[in-house]
């Protein structure tokens, strides 16, 4: 007979008490494939809808202004809720937040699919990014407390951070089929067959948690850090489009910046926190959540650019950018597969996710090589660069982000990890965006206008915002050689009991 010990405070198994050591085994990746699903309907999300918005907005005919708030609606949803997200799975359990968030994010995704007007669609699309923000978290820390044998767990967060950075990519690519095959609708619709497969095997697979006892939710910090993340993020999202001087700007960014400080005030004097900072102070996780930053900023800029690249200057048709895509994502998948069973054991956790963001820096560096009438063959070794950076860092940081963390703190800890990732999509997105307007704006002064300059000058933008992406991830680089702290991912960093222990009798 197989018994299972869980850490104090927890009660949370696959199999319960009895059953052979096989089923188990067998049984966690299955819930392996149900997590994986669930995490690919969000994956999907951020860049399938990007390929359809300029259909939706041909078809209810709202206005360039408006269309951003369809993108801006999800974002400032999910960001800022992401915390909370967190911590409601360490309080009413992994198994509920999962299959919450699943028929949520689902029936949201049905609404926006049937808009008949812009503010239908908005609404959808905020309450996509509420359901992402609950279900996130809640996948993420699943999949920690479920494979916590160190094998089994390389293994398990290398297929993770696979989905996790491939599916954005992929994206692309059926957000191009679908919108040229079908319609703009099925962007979102799609999001029903994933979700329907995810819940149901959630429903199945998922064991039920309790904690005991039951964390309290910390309500100062929980509408503090809320107020600072939603701050933040639509600072940047609002300097994109209104510039770095605009009054609103640089308002909600210092609200957000001070919210910060005083929930960090607020952390330090509760009795139960809803960030513990013990989970942030340990040199391995929080290294682990600046490469997931680092990863956010340049992995959402190559999407944002190079898509533009490819149709705006090559001609590509979406159905053909998102088969462009396709190396990045091969490359990214088999790094992120092999990197923490292969290089992770014999590098360890510092040199192996510095030495991913070195890689991908270097694949940055070689979109720089884009021109008028350059091919394709210009953008492969790029691609394939950053799809073995990224897909190294990201599996062995998300693997350290969680490791060693009390199960009862599973959710936040793993809620960081999102946030860190969003964070650093919209600071990158909005940063850069910026930085490649400007390069545009200097290209083109005093110089004759013509279609084939203005073509020239959008090139000349890309580059810019490259080369400030390969800057930054380089810069992460560094800085995790520097600062992280060496040692194994797999042991107990806040010196409490982080996995079960299993025995056989």
């Amino acid at each position: 007979m197989a018994t299972i010990t869980t850490a104090p405070g927890t009660q949370d198994s696959l199999v319960g008490d009895s059953g052979a050591a096989h089923d188990s085994s067998v049984r966690r990746w299955w819930v392996l494939a149900v997590l994986g699903t669930a995490q690919l309907t969000i994956t999907l999300t951020a860049t399938v809808m990007n390929i359809a918005l300029p259909y939706a907005q041909r078809d209810l005919g709202f206005s360039d202004a408006s269309r951003q708030w369809v993108v801006i609606g999800y974002t400032l949803a999910f960001g800022s809720l992401l915390l909370l997200g967190g911590r409601l799975s360490d309080l009413f359990g992994r198994r509920s937040m999962v299959i919450a968030g699943l028929a949520g994010f689902a029936i949201a995704s049905a609404v926006g699919g049937a808009a008949v007007n812009l503010d239908m669609l908005i609404g959808a699309r905020v309450a996509q990014g509420v359901f992402a923000a609950v279900l996130s978290p809640a996948i993420l820390s699943t999949l920690s407390v479920t494979f916590t044998e160190p094998s089994e767990r390389a293994k398990a967060f290398g297929i993770f951070g696979a989905i996790t950075g491939g599916g954005a990519a992929t994206g692309l690519l059926l957000g191009g089929a679908l919108t040229e095959w079908a319609s703009w609708r099925w962007a979102l619709y799609i999001n029903l067959v994933f979700a329907g497969v995810a819940l149901v095997g959630a429903s199945l697979l998922l064991a039920r948690h309790a904690a005991h006892p039951k964390p309290v939710l910390d309500l100062p910090g929980t509408v503090t850090v809320t107020a600072a993340l939603f701050s933040i993020v639509y600072g940047f999202s609002h300097a994109e489009t209104n510039g770095w001087s605009n009054t609103v700007t640089i308002g909600f960014l210092i609200v957000g910046v001070a919210l910060l400080c005083a929930f960090v005030i607020v952390e330090t004097r509760v009795t139960d926190p809803l960030l513990p900072p013990r989970i942030v102070l340990d040199r391995i996780r929080s290294g682990a959540y600046l490469a997931v930053f680092t990863i956010g900023i340049g992995l959402w800029v190559v999407f944002l650019f190079l898509t533009y690249y490819m149709q705006l200057i090559r001609g590509y048709s979406p159905l053909l950018t998102g088969v462009a895509f396709l190396p990045m994502v091969a490359a990214l998948v088999l790094s992120s597969l092999t990197t923490p069973s292969v290089l992770l054991p014999r590098l360890g956790t510092r040199l192996t996710v510095a030495g991913g963001l070195l890689v991908a820096a270097a694949g940055m560096a070689a979109l720089t090589r884009i021109g008028l009438d350059t091919g394709y063959g210009h953008l492969l070794p790029g691609e394939i660069l950053l799809g073995l950076g990224v897909g190294a860092a990201i599996s062995v940081a998300m693997q350290s982000a969680t490791a060693g963390v009390d199960h009862a703190d599973a959710g936040v800890a793993s809620a960081m990890t999102n946030a860190s990732q969003q964070i650093g999509g919209s600071i990158g997105t909005a940063l850069l965006s910026t930085f490649a307007a400007t390069a545009m704006t200097h290209y083109l002064v005093g110089k004759a206008p013509s279609p084939v300059l203005e073509s020239q000058a959008q090139i000349h933008s890309y580059i810019t915002s490259f080369w400030w992406a390969a800057g930054f991830l380089a810069a992460g680089a560094i800085i995790l050689a520097v600062l992280m702290r060496t040692g194994s991912q797999d042991q107990p960093h806040d010196g409490r009991v982080h996995h079960a222990r299993r025995r056989l009798c």
